[in-house]
């Protein structure tokens, strides 16, 4: 089974990182969560993104505020699909999104939502379920009754 990597820039992003792991938990996706600042501890964050693949990761979920680099940072160090999260920590989240979102070309970061963890999770699924097909049936099941719950409204 693949495992997802969560980092995040501060502590203080913990409870929005923490529906990434919830999601990820639901469809049985085996996560871990670690706090790294591309800007404070820049090698420990460079560290992790060059051994996450050999540590037996294959999606990285970053999130981070403010200027945001550090989705950046472990696109620019692994080759592992990188989903950054811009944090609503200042600014309405708008100087992490453009951070988050504005890499260039041949480092890319797929960027959800400000906040958007659950997001996140769910793109790593569907990253994963592409060489999964008993996570390809959970994420069919999940949007069926997203549709249904939708539906009923």
């Amino acid at each position: 089974m693949s495992k997802v990597a969560i980092v995040m820039g501060s502590g203080k992003d913990r409870p929005v990182m923490e529906k990434a792991a919830t999601t990820l938990d639901t469809f049985g996706v085996e996560n871990t969560m670690a706090v790294m600042s591309a800007h404070k501890t820049p090698d420990i964050a460079l560290a992790f993104a060059e051994n996450a693949a050999t540590d037996g990761y294959s999606v990285i979920i970053a999130g981070a505020g403010k200027a945001a680099h550090l989705a950046g940072v472990m696109a620019a160090k692994s080759l592992l699909p990188v989903i950054g999260v811009p944090l609503s920590a200042s600014l309405d989240g708008m100087d992490a999104l453009l951070a988050t979102v504005q890499m260039p070309t041949g480092v890319p970061v797929a960027t959800v939502a400000i906040d958007g963890a659950t997001n996140a999770a769910l793109l790593a699924v569907a990253i994963l379920a592409l060489s999964d097909p008993q996570l390809t049936e959970q994420l069919m099941s999940y949007r069926e009754r997203l549709a249904e719950v939708t539906l009923e409204g």
